[in-house]
Formats: C-alpha cells, structure tokens, sequence
C-alpha cells in the first residue's frame, strides 16, 4: 500500500494535544462542608486536584485517536495496485442504443452493467490518468472532458440515459480519437468501447489511432420483433395491413400479436415464431375511416420464453395516405384545361361529357368549365369556371366588356406566384357570392372569388378561358396549381411516407394560414417551432405517435400524425458478440490484466471513521446520564 499525499499523514501529530489534554485535569474547588465525615472523601480526590495524572485508560481516548488515524490515513489517499483495462489517456465509449435496454443482466439493463462497467475503471484509475466518457447514440455525446477527477466522472457515467435510437459509431469512434489529435504517439488515447457488441457498418472504418479494447454486456440473444408494420390501400378495396414478426433467438417462441384500431381492440391472435425464422401477418381486410393501427407482442402466460428486449414489442401504423384526389372534369372539350391538370401533381381528373349529366358522385373535386348540373354536389369542392346560371350559392349577372386593369389580391397566400400582368381578357360576367372573398378584380368586378361554405370550398371563375389568352400564359397553371394545392393542401411534413426511424430528421411545412408548429412527443412533451427557426424536426428519439400541428394565434388550423418505430434488424439481434472487427482488425475482448492502476481506499477510511465518531458519541452520552442520574 502507498499514499498519493504522503504529507497528510502529519495530521496524526494532533494525537499529542488530545493526550495532554486527559492528562491534564483541573483543580477542584475548595469548599466548607457541615461535617467531617466527607473528609475522608476528600483525602481520596487529592490526587485528582493536580494538574497532571497519569494517564489511564479511556475508552473516549482510545476512540478520538482511532477516529483521527482514520482520517489522517484517509487525507494521505492510500492505494493499492490493481490490475486495470487501461492507462493513460482514455476514452470510454458507452453503448446507449436500443439493444442495450435488454434485460438479460442482474439488477437493471445491459446499460446499467456498462455504467457499472465503467464505474469500475474510474476507480482504477492512476494518478497521471485523465479519462473522457462519450455516449454512443443517434448523436454522440461527450458527458465529460479528459479529467482526472474521478466525482465527475463518476457522475458523468450516471447521467447516460438510455435511448430507443441506433447509434452512430461512426461519429462515436470519430469524436474519441480526436482526443489523440496533437498526442505525440499514435497509441497515446486507449479507447475502451462497452457494449453489446452492435456497431453495424462501423466494422467498414478505416484504421482507429489509439489501442481498442472491448468490455463486452449481456449474457443472452432471446428476442422477438415486429419488424415491419404497415397498411396499403388498392383501388375499390378496403385497406390492408402487412407485419412481419422476426424471432432472433435458437428456440420457437410462443407470442400473442394483438391489433389496437383508433384505441380498440380489434384482434389477438396467438401465434409460434420458428427460431431464427419470421412470421408475415397480412390481414384480410381493415376498417374504413381508421387513423391509427397499434401492434404488440405479449408473452402468453405459459410460455418459457422470454423476450429480453420490450422496446421492439410495440409499432404503430397510420391509415394510408392516397396518392391524388379524384376530380371529374365536366368541359366540352377545352384541351387546354384537361392538360393541365394531367401536370399537376396530387390530382387523378376523370372527364365526364355535359351532354349525359353529371355521371355520379364520389369524387373530392368537381370541375365544371361552361356547364352547371341542376344541383350542384355537396360530397366534394367545387371549381365553376365561366358560370351559367345562378344558384342558391351565388347570382350570375350579364357580361361586362373589360376595361382598366386587373388586380391580384397580393396579400393572400393562394395568389403569392399568380401574376395577371400580362394576360389579356375580352370580357367576364358578373358574379357575386357574399360568402367569397375576390382574389382577382377588374374595374367592373371580380375575376376569381373563393371561399367556404359548411366545409365545402368553392372557387368561382367568372370568365370563359377562350376569351382570353390565359391558357397561353404561365400564370394559367400557377393558377391552376395554387388552387389545388388550396383544396388540398400538401402534408405538414413534407415526405411522402407517416412512419420514420428514431433520430430522424423531418422537414416540416408551415401553412400560409398559421404562424407556429407544435410537436407533441409521445410522453406527452410538446415542442414549439416558429418561422424564425429551421423548420426541420429531430427530436425523435421516442418510439410511438407524434402529433403535428399548424397554429394559428394559439388555435390548430391543421394537424398530423406520424410514427416513430424501431424496425431495426442490427439493433433487436440483442446475441452478444465476443469479439469486433473495426477497421479490419479484430478487437478480442479486453483481458483480465492489461495496465497496473490504483484502487482508493480514503471512501473506506473516511466511512469507516464516521462510524467510529456515532460509537463515541453514543459513548459519551451515555456517561452523561449515568452522572447525572440520582443516587437513591
């Protein structure tokens, strides 16, 4: 055993003072006693009346010297040579992926063990040494600096949370052997990596300055997944859902898969999972109108078989999303129109002849160029272009010659690309809807109004397109398009899929009509995005559903949903592995004796004296009372 601060060990000196003063005793007073029969008493204190005694035995004595050896030992910091993973300088790299939430280990998780793990070369730790921690997740994180106070070490090792993410050992293994930039050796920074052993494609590095050493957790590979969940959508069929199960253990696994529509449930099939086989689940058919599909695997009670990872139990599925909205085209034969609006994404027209009537309903969009049915649909948006007669919606007047100029209301989003400056227009008719607001004007009236009523958008062209060159112009299908794209509107993510990985990164779309996004997480947490900030969503490290709204001074003008799911083969594949292969060279696992380090022992000491220090406290008030107690 050695001292790393040999000079504390002069705090023992203060034992000299605490002797003398037991033996040194003050005199007793004199005082007239009524009769002599305490004389005799008081011939036996004589000895007690001067100042020095010889020094007797004393338990209090012999407890405060024992309390401040400890602490004089404790102060000189004694330690003793231990075998240790590494020396020097050391970068401990924590596995927090979602492999290492399985339970396969004593007391807690697989990342419980690292941390314990890690706790364990902090103590080892020599004098000269200085360590970083870093946790490997989606995005690595370095939780402390190369110090060498173990506290903060210790307590960096403590805050790694875990994550439901894959990690990135790249960016990992990058951000620790930076510490080796401006090190005179190749070899100066040992990197120490505790985990499972998935690193998926960082075995494809190039060369890792720095000695690798492998600290390998968990003990078992007993896994089952839902690996894939998602619904289709045929033409003229209800909706289907496709999920796969995968089983990553060597022995069959018994599950119930159960299917939650919108909160209810809807069906719990039992099911056997060969080993290191899957299982696909394909539905007959599912619910019209769903939102939301959630699937989970459970144990059935008489199973031996034991999925030691829950976090791959649970995904979620949205209703699937059409590629275009159904418009029926009612023109007689205006080429121009039916061209584009084949070139507008996110629209399927179907044309139908004004002289046979309106062929049915069901579609999202009518389009109706010279001609009106009877009764006007109320099942989907109307686009009226040169309007015949009047309806209850709105009054058809005489035509009006244009003269003067026409304006574009700028400052409404649907008209932000639609410039009229240089189209022409013979004449239009006169059109008046008090629930539209006019979006294009001439001195005599509106051009274009738009607006709602009871949920339907109508939007009303008061002009024939061949008495104009608008077909000709470009603001003819920016026209087109904006109004589109104001029926239905795009996504407020702008992706074509509602189910992402955790980590992803989403572009998000802000409407014209709102002024602020609102995420909320799964756990409830919600986060606010503004147009001053990137529109562009990463905090999806929770696995579960995501709600997406548009707000408009504090009202939701729009919502979404999406999913996070794990769906990882890399990470569910919980087997541990004994050994890895980064930059082509095999890292075995680190042996039992690779550096000599130093284990502490002053927390010992320190304890130690603390309880000494109850035990004489208990002692000296027990005294107290015995003194103090009344002679019957």
């Amino acid at each position: 055993m050695a001292f790393l601060t040999p000079l504390a060990l002069l705090v023992g000196l203060l034992s000299i003072p605490i002797i003398l003063l037991y033996m040194l005793r003050l005199r007793r007073r004199e005082i007239v006693v009524s009769s002599n029969l305490l004389w005799r008493q008081l011939l036996q204190d004589r000895e007690a009346n001067t100042p020095w005694q010889r020094l007797r035995r004393n338990l209090l004595l012999l407890l405060q010297l024992l309390i401040l050896a400890l602490l004089t030992l404790a102060l000189a910091r004694p330690y003793i040579t231990v075998p240790a993973v590494s020396a020097g300088r050391i970068a401990v790299i924590l596995d927090a992926s979602a492999s290492m939430n399985a339970t396969d280990v004593p007391d807690g998780t697989r990342l419980d063990d690292a941390k314990r793990r890690a706790i364990d070369i902090i103590d080892t730790m020599g004098a000269d040494d200085r360590m970083t921690i870093i946790r490997a997740a989606a995005q690595p994180q370095v939780m402390a600096g190369y110090t060498g106070d173990r506290a903060a070490l210790r307590a960096a090792v403590e805050s790694v949370l875990p994550s439901s993410e894959s990690a990135d050992w790249n960016a990992a293994l990058t951000l620790a052997a930076a510490g080796a930039l401006g090190e005179s050796a190749a070899d100066a920074v040992s990197m120490i990596i505790i985990s499972d052993g998935g690193l998926g494609r960082a075995a494809d590095l190039p060369p890792i300055p720095g000695a690798l050493r492998y600290i390998p957790v968990g003990q078992a590979g007993d896994n089952l997944a839902i690996a894939a969940l998602a619904t289709r959508a045929q033409p003229n069929q209800p909706p289907q859902l496709f999920a796969q199960i995968v089983n990553y253990s060597d022995q069959d696994a018994d599950t119930i898969f159960s299917l939650r529509i919108d909160g209810a449930l809807a069906t719990a099939e039992r099911y056997t999972i060969p080993a290191r086989g899957s299982l696909p689940i394909v539905s007959a058919a599912l619910p019209a109108g769903f939102t939301v599909i959630e699937a989970a695997l459970t144990r059935p009670s008489n199973s031996p078989f034991v999925d030691h990872l829950p976090t791959d139990d649970r995904a979620y599925a949205l209703a699937p999303q059409t590629d275009a909205r159904r418009a029926l085209v009612m023109t007689d034969g205006n080429l121009f129109l039916e061209q584009v609006l084949r070139i507008i994404p996110g629209i399927q027209p179907f044309r139908g002849d004004p002289a046979l009537g309106l062929p049915g309903t069901g579609y999202d969009l009518y389009i109706f160029d010279g001609w009106q049915p009877p009764v006007l649909p109320t099942d989907g948006d109307l686009l009226i272009i040169n309007p015949t007669v009047s309806t209850p919606l709105f009054e058809v007047g005489g035509l009006i010659d244009m003269s003067g100029t026409i304006r574009v209301q700028r400052g409404d989003p649907r008209m932000t690309f639609v410039d009229f400056s240089a189209v022409n227009l013979l004449r239009y008719k006169a059109v008046r809807a008090p629930w539209a607001e006019a979006l294009i004007e001439a001195d005599g009236g509106a051009l274009l109004l738009a607006g709602e009523v009871a949920g339907q958008q109508i939007a009303l062209l008061s002009f024939d397109l061949r008495d104009s060159d608008l077909p000709l112009q470009i603001a003819f299908p920016v026209l087109m398009a904006s109004l589109i794209e104001w029926y239905a509107p795009p996504s407020l993510i702008q992706a074509a899929e509602t189910a992402f990985r955790p980590g992803a990164a989403l572009a998000l779309r802000l409407p014209p009509n709102a002024d602020a996004l609102r995420v909320t997480l799964p756990d409830g947490t919600r986060r606010e995005l503004t147009p001053g900030s990137a529109l562009v969503f990463a905090e999806t490290g929770q696995l579960g559903l995501y709600r997406l709204e548009a707000l408009r001074a504090g009202a939701v003008v729009e919502s979404a949903l999406f999913a996070v799911n794990l769906f990882d083969p890399n990470e569910s594949a919980i087997a541990p592995r004994l050994e890895l292969t980064l930059g082509g060279t095999v890292i075995p696992q680190a042996g039992a004796v690779e550096e000599i380090g130093q284990r502490e022992l002053w927390s010992a000491l320190a304890l130690l004296g603390l309880i000494v220090l109850l035990i004489e406290w208990a002692v000296y008030h027990r005294r107290s009372r015995l003194r103090l107690a009344p002679v019957r």
